[in-house]
């Protein structure tokens, strides 16, 4: 993916502005939101970072403030450290009780997924051991944890030595296999050997997510023809001028008998969806810090208009939820 050379503001909106207009789009916002990818440790840490007199003081203060009357229905949280950031359990145990969800979470479906992928920094793939992977293995049995990543190949940083991200990638897919955990992969300029290992080690009926999809529509058309329950993951970066890829698969996709196998999602806090600033004329020129699960609106319209005709947003996240019900559950 390029990189967007435009000159942009320095200037920070007000946290009000966080909480996004209303949809103009009735039927867009009667579509129940399900963010299946989501980082929320990170995107608390960053608003807590570019806000320091904000309102918020919790991740739970977070989720209810900023989600609210925004038809938030479920959210999948991603741990993809290493070593495991112990906070998981904390959040997960959180929203063990629908009791809990209700006073916790304002009533939003709390999940997780927990893997290890190696782009995150430096160290990271070499630091996958056994006690990485003994954590990784506990969470699976948590009642919240519907599956197993992001874990996969990252080429373009090249963070960890390939050959080590791929032992290591191999080494995690097993286990999610032999547990029968659906997949969150991250794959980035290793479209080769993304391909390669997941069809060496991954059953073709296996429940797949491939997160944040930007390379080549080829690539993606080989794993969804071999993989009859993957799905390709879109997030704001559709909507930027930097990236045709995720466009064009859309377009693809949308146009196949079964329609397109996408889920939606905000990688939060990354990638806040270009199309949403004509929603806030307001904060002209400059830019807000973090994306979040309420944004998802704005990622289905977009995503509509690549799809083309009788897509609408509303569709799109329609069939986007129910292809969430079919990977984790949610």
């Amino acid at each position: 993916m390029g990189k967007n050379n435009k000159k942009k503001s320095n200037i920070i909106p007000a946290e009000a502005f966080l909480r996004l207009p209303p949809l103009a789009d009735a039927s867009l916002a009667d579509q129940p939101i399900i963010d299946t990818h989501t980082h929320l440790v990170s995107t608390f840490s960053t608003y807590r970072n570019k806000y320091r007199n904000g309102t918020l003081y919790t991740i739970h203060d977070f989720v209810r403030e900023m989600y609210r009357n925004r038809n938030v229905r479920a959210i999948v949280d991603v741990w993809c450290e290493a070593p495991v950031l112990m906070a998981w359990r904390e959040l997960a145990d959180s929203a063990l009780t629908a009791e809990d969800r209700e006073q916790k979470w304002g009533g939003i479906d709390y999940w997780f997924v927990m893997g290890e992928l190696s782009d995150r920094a430096l160290h990271d793939a070499k630091s996958y051991n056994d006690a990485v992977e003994a954590s990784i293995l506990e969470a699976m049995a948590h009642p919240r944890c519907v599956g197993w990543g992001e874990m996969g190949l990252d080429y373009h940083y090249d963070n960890s030595p390939r050959a080590i991200q791929q032992e290591v990638f191999i080494r995690q897919l097993n286990h999610a296999v032999r547990l029968g955990k659906p997949l969150t992969i991250h794959t980035r300029e290793a479209e080769a050997d993304t391909e390669r290992i997941l069809m060496e080690h991954v059953p073709a009926d296996h429940k797949i997510h491939i997160h944040c999809f930007t390379d080549s529509p080829e690539f993606a058309q080989r794993l969804l023809h071999h993989f009859r329950n993957l799905y390709i993951g879109i997030t704001g970066v559709i909507t930027y001028s930097t990236n045709l890829n995720t466009s064009n698969i859309v377009n693809q996709m949308a146009k196949s008998d079964g329609g397109p196998r996408i889920l939606l999602e905000t990688d939060a806090p990354f990638m806040v969806p270009s199309n949403l600033y004509n929603s806030i004329p307001e904060i002209k020129g400059s830019r807000l810090p973090l994306c979040h699960t309420a944004m998802i609106p704005w990622v289905a319209e977009y995503t509509a208009g690549k799809a083309g005709h009788p897509w609408s947003g509303a569709d799109i996240m329609k069939r986007a939820n129910e292809n969430a019900k079919i990977v984790y559950g949610v």
